[in-house]
């Protein structure tokens, strides 16, 4: 059985693309804001990795993890923005809120390589 990965990003073909190029690998669920990633963790408990967009309306990357971690803390949660890496991100990551920040255009190597490390 694959990993299940959810990946939160606002623009619809980012979806479309990532779930594409994942789905050999994991079992890939797509949420297009926030408040629908929080949904599908509730209701999905087998969702092992969350990777999400940093800039989105109403509510950011690290917002959604600072939520999501509440709720499902054993969740390993990764951003992915197409910004440098902001003081607010590393401070994230030093508090391990964020496992792993990745750069637009991601590489997918470079995350599945992170992801299958057992991260």
């Amino acid at each position: 059985m694959k990993p299940k990965l959810l990946y939160v990003d606002d623009e619809v073909m980012n979806l479309h693309l990532f779930r594409e190029m994942f789905r050999k690998d994991f079992d890939v669920l797509i949420a297009s804001s926030g408040e629908e990633a929080l949904e599908e963790l509730e209701e999905s408990k087998e969702i092992q990795y969350v990777i999400t967009d940093m800039r989105m309306p109403e509510m950011n990357g690290l917002e959604l993890i600072s939520k999501a971690k509440k709720v499902r803390p054993e969740v390993v949660y990764c951003l992915l923005t197409g910004y440098d890496l902001t003081k607010e991100i590393e401070k994230a990551i030093e508090a391990k809120q964020v496992a792993r920040y990745f750069a637009k255009p991601f590489d997918p190597t470079e995350i599945r390589t992170f992801l299958s490390a057992g991260q």
